[in-house]
């Protein structure tokens, strides 16, 4: 059995060009959704990121804010950042990049954005209207697996998911987001984490794993079920390198396989952007008032 790989480049291409459209429409209203992100410090993974999404914006005609600030920045000139773009008219939303320099608050600093701004999706609003079942902006990666599995025809109505990781931005909002009764998604799901004694007792159970633990080869092929999808969401860097929480060897055994590169990550971007689009929207329709 070789592995159908789920390709999130292609699929975030799709997305793109449904943007596209919307973006056009705002257009016509004179409005052009912006995109501010915040990253504090020289992390060469961060930054990388950061750029693509830039690169993002450029390419559907976004407006786009580059907010940088060095390693040593204090708490306070963090929290004036996040103040100036929860103010600042021409930005829909924005994100923090993640991880915040030692000696910062991230998790003060995401209670400090305005809500209806989140582009990621984790303000405690927004995690508590996922947990509802409610309408708000939904963390980007949870949300860009959820349409990669659509989009492969993976099964998930009633069947078990296993994730591999507790984490915000990823383990926490997606087991919330794949237990709520909608039509993508209304599962059995079991969240473990490293420091269970054995995951492949849990994960051999699954009909689709989702790793994002952040350990490399964490996942194995003697730890899935045959046919099982299998979705490498958790990466790691090591001597510039990025690694997978799910060993090669695992296409072997997997049904579908999200890649290590052009997988999670251009689905997480392409929701990032949905989620700025869907920002622009509303703020334009309580101005005009609909």
């Amino acid at each position: 059995m070789t592995a159908i790989t789920m390709d999130g480049e292609a699929l975030a291409a799709v997305v793109k060009d449904e943007l596209r459209t919307r973006i056009e429409a705002l257009a016509d209203r004179g409005i052009t959704p912006g995109l501010a992100t915040v990253l504090v410090g020289d992390d060469g993974p961060s930054a990388n990121y950061v750029s693509m999404k830039h690169r993002d914006c450029v390419e559907l005609g976004m407006h786009a804010v580059d907010r940088r600030l060095p390693a040593s920045a204090t708490q306070a000139e963090v929290d004036a950042v996040v103040d100036e773009l929860n103010a600042d008219p021409a930005v829909d939303a924005f994100i923090l990049q993640y991880p915040f320099p030692d000696g910062l608050d991230y998790q003060r600093s995401i209670l400090r954005l305005d809500p209806a701004k989140d582009a990621d999706g984790l303000h405690p609003v927004n995690l508590g209207l996922l947990v509802m079942g409610e309408d708000a902006p939904l963390a980007c990666t949870p949300l860009g697996i959820l349409k990669l599995l659509e989009a492969y025809d993976v099964p998930i109505v009633g069947t078990h998911v296993v994730i591999v990781g507790r984490g915000l931005t990823i383990g926490r909002p997606l087991a919330n987001l794949l237990t709520l009764k909608r039509p993508d998604a209304n599962a059995a799901v079991t969240v473990v984490h490293t420091g269970v004694a054995d995951i492949g007792a849990y994960t051999r159970t699954a009909d689709v794993i989702v790793a994002a633990a952040g350990s490399p080869g964490l996942i194995t092929p003697d730890m899935v079920a045959p046919g099982a999808a299998v979705v490498a969401a958790g990466v790691s860097f090591r001597d510039g390198k990025l690694l997978s929480d799910v060993h090669d060897d695992v296409a072997e055994v997997a049904g579908w396989l999200s890649p290590r590169i052009g997988g999670v990550g251009p689905m997480t971007r392409a929701m990032l952007l949905a989620n700025t689009v869907a920002a622009a929207e509303r703020a334009a329709d309580l101005e005009s008032g609909n």
